[in-house]
């Protein structure tokens, strides 16, 4: 790399580390030199070399292994100060596709497959911070210890050691105390929800109540099982208790304590009217969806933790680890929790055995908490960038939801034009985002859900800037 230049150094070693990863000249998987050596070499101070290091590892491209030095674990994208690239090819006709006026059940498979540079779309987790070495780890200890007879079938509830670790998570994170035996383990919150449209349909609920705005994705999955999803409107103490009586449903999904999208959190008042409702017949799904992810202040308890007879609760790791997983967690009623367990049986005879073994010794060893406590420092300075860019380059927007997840929402006071007209424009060049207008079924502020956890500080300033010069752009409407 040659001698450093005098000034900005650290901006400089940074910059010559990311282009030798992103042509090849440092390998993922190859190994950086100590820091005093490259100082040496370099010339510089060693704080120099561990201030590119620390960057480098915020921007999730290098890694730390203890005793076996610094590691590039992931390729750059072009970053804030690189010369900008054109529209991705096909970025137009993607954009085209997932910004119709009715999204269809495949709108979010377009916008995944959509070409971009820097990806904000909400619910996606910093996947370059997956924990493979102890993945890997675990997984050669499990199959040392694993019986012949543990590669057949298993349990359709889940394994036992699985369960007991969601057990135990579950008490220490979110208050909820359980039982190993009420815990069903399931592909995902998508199966959890199939299997709820499916034993609640069977019990002669027929339509599921959801926040407004709420989750697009969720009112799919239950619509593509038949349940219908009236909705009952939100405001900044989370969903209106008394709209939702009026609904004369018997059934709710909620996300109180992070609620989708606007990040409100259910208030002490509405959690006591929702008592009431349930205690007069009423169920509750609880989509717990990324309530791990804290910042601000301590989380509030689980719904579950003080209606265990009215509430569904449904996590998984996908905010936690990766998606890819695809494992979950159901806890049910009494009254439902064997309903459950046939419905699930026959979906898939159960979750693969391996990746649960795995998972619950990550779990059980703290592996998965140590690894939590680090992505929340992460998370953190992500999400203040996201916020000081949108104060900087989207002053007119009011962003929600700051305290907790992985996204946060914005709004416009003036009309800048449909939402989805705007994240179809930022789409062209390269920015995906979700237009807020996806996840209301009524009339609701134009806005725009950003995601910040899997983007370098670099890349949300980027992104966020495309935002801005797209929103001037917009016409207002007339």
């Amino acid at each position: 790399m040659g001698d450093a230049p005098a000034g900005r150094r650290a901006d400089w070693l940074a910059g010559q580390l990311r282009r030798a990863i992103a042509d090849g000249r440092l390998p993922v998987g190859s190994k950086l030199p100590a820091t005093r050596l490259l100082a040496a070499e370099l010339r510089v101070s060693r704080g120099v070399v561990t201030e590119a290091y620390r960057r480098l590892g915020e921007d999730g491209q290098l890694a730390g292994r203890g005793r076996g030095g610094t590691v590039v674990v992931a390729a750059p994208v072009p970053s804030v100060g690189e010369e900008r690239p054109g529209p991705a090819p096909g970025a137009g006709r993607a954009a085209g596709v997932a910004f119709g006026a009715v999204p269809g059940a495949d709108v979010f498979d377009a916008l995944r497959a959509a070409p971009a540079r820097i990806d904000l779309s909400p619910g996606v987790p910093d996947l370059a911070a997956f924990p493979r070495a102890a993945w890997l780890r675990a997984e050669r200890a499990v199959l040392a210890d694993l019986p012949a007879a543990g590669f057949g079938y298993g349990d359709p509830r889940g394994t036992p050691a699985l369960r007991r670790a969601v057990a135990n998570w579950l008490a220490r994170y979110r208050g909820v105390r359980a039982d190993p035996d009420e815990v069903l383990i399931v592909s995902g919150t998508a199966q959890a929800l199939g299997l709820i449209a499916q034993v609640f349909s069977r019990d002669g609920i027929g339509a599921v109540a959801v926040e407004d705005p709420g989750s697009l994705g969720v009112r799919q999955h239950l619509a593509h099982w038949g349940v219908a999803t009236p909705p009952v409107p939100v405001d900044e103490e989370g969903i209106r208790v008394e709209a939702l009586r009026a609904s004369g449903v018997r059934a709710v999904l909620l996300t109180p304590a992070h609620q989708f999208p606007t990040g409100v959190v259910l208030g002490g008042g509405r959690r006591r009217e929702l008592m009431g409702w349930a205690a007069d017949g009423g169920l509750i799904v609880e989509d717990d969806y990324d309530a791990e992810h804290r910042y601000d202040r301590a989380p509030v308890p689980a719904l579950r933790s003080l209606l265990p007879e009215q509430v569904c609760y449904a996590g998984s790791v996908s905010k936690l680890l990766a998606p890819a997983l695809r494992v979950g967690w159901l806890l049910a009623p009494a009254a439902y929790r064997e309903a459950f367990v046939d419905a699930k049986r026959f979906a898939d005879l159960g979750n693969a055995v391996l990746p649960q073994l795995v998972l619950a010794r990550l779990m059980e060893s703290g592996e998965l908490e140590r690894g939590l406590r680090l992505l929340r420092r992460r998370h953190r300075r992500r999400r203040d960038a996201m916020i000081a860019a949108i104060a900087d380059r989207l002053p007119g927007a009011t962003v929600h939801g700051a305290a907790a997840g992985l996204h946060l929402t914005v709004t416009f006071g003036a009309g800048p034009g449909a939402d989805t007209e705007l994240a179809a424009a930022a789409l062209a060049r390269g920015v995906k985002v979700h237009p807020l207008s996806w996840h209301a079924q009524r009339p609701y502020r134009q806005g725009l859900v950003l995601g910040y956890a899997a983007r370098s500080p670099g890349e949300i300033a980027e992104g966020v800037t495309v935002l801005g010069e797209v929103l001037g752009s917009a016409v207002p409407p007339g």
